[in-house]
């Protein structure tokens, strides 16, 4: 990580934890700390200069292979002190493309940049897999220690996943003789991570299945995703990791894959989700820390982050916070959301385990508006996975949800810690459940109040 990035970082992590702490002490959060993250997300800025792919010899005709023209185009706008490669028009098939400094990469309404599906087109670069850093096949749009990049532009980034080639990577039966799934190299990434094998040791790529996502800026800052469709991606739509000031405003995600969470903001600082749209296989948006061991050697949260006026329809959860929490997640507002489908399984999600650990603190939803979900309104779940098997103890504290409306649901919250691990503070008020089918959880919590919630008519309390 450069210098500056990795100094502001954690100069970010030391203030906001303190901020968030104090802001909890002093009074209503929404007023004192939310203003503060949601002035410091501020979008890149680019100078007036247009590098039109075609320039060099792109040829948008769905068929070429335009990977060396991007290349190029980006490569010529970073020399140029940085400005827009834009795509104007029909489908330009490419490999991977790795942004660089200062370039936005501007796809206009009507145009399609559209990702091959051949594993030969994505070298092997440093990116995480499920929390867990290894070397793998590049993500489709991927930028390494970069700043000041953005995807804008009203066009489409389309992926081509489906169950014939991506998506069958994950958990797929061997026939005879076909070996084509991730288990091995997944349970192999595992290992190596609680052996503490370096990372540039964690080499997968050919036969080993690990899907990559779809865009993943690494360890960058000032990073802007805007105005763009993602569709069939292989696995994360979504996915900052290790990055400082990102914003993702008026994005639409539809993909049904496996793992095709919508936005998954992993140890990142300064973070905005507005006004998208998530139509997705797994959580609509799931922040994270990092996995198990490799999540608390490095010990960098996902902290200060708002996700608002966003639509989530199928999803296992709209709001998300784990698996892979190993590092910690905290300062998490969220607001101004439209929820429904039956295929969308909970409002807000927290799941957790004893071989995970981390703290997950401070989260603040408000004015959300639910259709129907398939299961728990709002789950917090210790037995995720693994459940009590380990030695880490999963935290959740401090957690606020007011003017919730459901319409229904299988059950309004579902709250399980452990004995020796209770769940603490979670407050709900003027939260309307209706037609609930069973009665909520209540499992090992401490200091659940309950202002003004009526669950199917009648008013409950704690």
């Amino acid at each position: 990580m450069p210098t500056y990035t990795r100094r502001h970082a954690l100069a970010a992590v030391a203030a906001s934890a303190l901020a968030g702490s104090r802001a909890w002490a002093a009074g209503d959060p929404w007023l004192t700390l939310y203003p503060q993250i949601l002035k410091r997300i501020q979008p890149p800025k680019f100078p007036n200069r247009e590098f039109d792919v075609t320039r060099y010899g792109a040829k948008p005709d769905g068929k070429t292979d335009c990977t060396e023209a991007f290349r190029k185009a980006i490569e010529e706008a970073n020399r140029a002190g940085g400005g827009r490669v834009v795509v104007t028009e029909g489908v330009c098939l490419t490999g991977a493309i790795h942004l660089k400094s200062n370039v936005n990469l501007v796809v206009r309404k009507g145009a399609t940049i559209r990702f091959g599906t051949l594993p030969k087109l994505y070298p092997i670069v440093l990116t995480r897999f499920e929390g867990m850093e290894c070397m793998n096949y590049s993500p489709f749009v991927y930028a390494l220690d970069q700043q000041n990049i953005a995807i804008t532009g009203g066009g489409t980034l389309d992926g081509q996943a489906t169950a014939e080639n991506w998506w069958q990577w994950k958990g797929r039966r061997a026939a005879a003789g076909d070996d084509k799934n991730q288990n091995k190299a997944r349970a192999a990434l595992v290992d190596m991570v609680e052996k503490g094998v370096p990372v540039a040791e964690r080499k997968f790529g050919d036969g080993g299945y690990l899907r990559p996502m779809f865009v993943q800026p690494y360890r960058c800052a000032n990073v802007q995703i805007e105005d763009i469709a993602i569709v069939n991606s292989p696995m994360y739509e979504m996915h900052p990791v290790l990055c400082r000031n990102f914003t993702a405003r008026n994005v639409t995600v539809s993909s049904h894959g496996p793992n095709n969470d919508g936005c998954d903001p992993e140890s990142s600082v300064d973070v905005l989700i507005d006004g998208c749209t998530f139509d997705t296989g797994d959580d609509c948006i799931a922040i994270k820390s990092g996995r198990n061991a490799d999540g608390r050697r490095l010990h960098a949260p996902s902290e200060n982050l708002i996700v608002q006026n966003c639509t989530m329809k199928d999803g296992h959860g709209g709001v998300t916070m784990g698996s892979e929490c190993s590092g910690d997640i905290r300062n998490v507002f969220a607001q101004e959301c439209q929820m429904d489908s039956p295929n969308l399984d909970r409002v807000l999600r927290f799941k957790d385990n004893a071989i995970r650990g981390g703290v997950i603190e401070h989260v603040y939803m408000r004015n959300v508006k639910c259709g129907q979900v398939a299961t728990a309104a709002i789950e917090v779940d210790f037995y995720y996975e693994e459940g009590e098997k380990g030695p880490f103890t999963p935290v959740v504290r401090d957690v606020e949800v007011v003017n919730l409306e459901v319409k229904k649901c299988a059950n309004a919250w579902s709250l399980r810690g452990f004995k020796n691990a209770p769940i603490s503070n979670i407050r709900l008020k003027n939260c309307t459940f209706e037609n609930a089918a069973k009665a909520s959880v209540t499992e090992n919590v401490q200091g659940l109040t309950l202002e003004n919630v009526t669950v199917n008519g009648q008013k409950v309390s704690a």
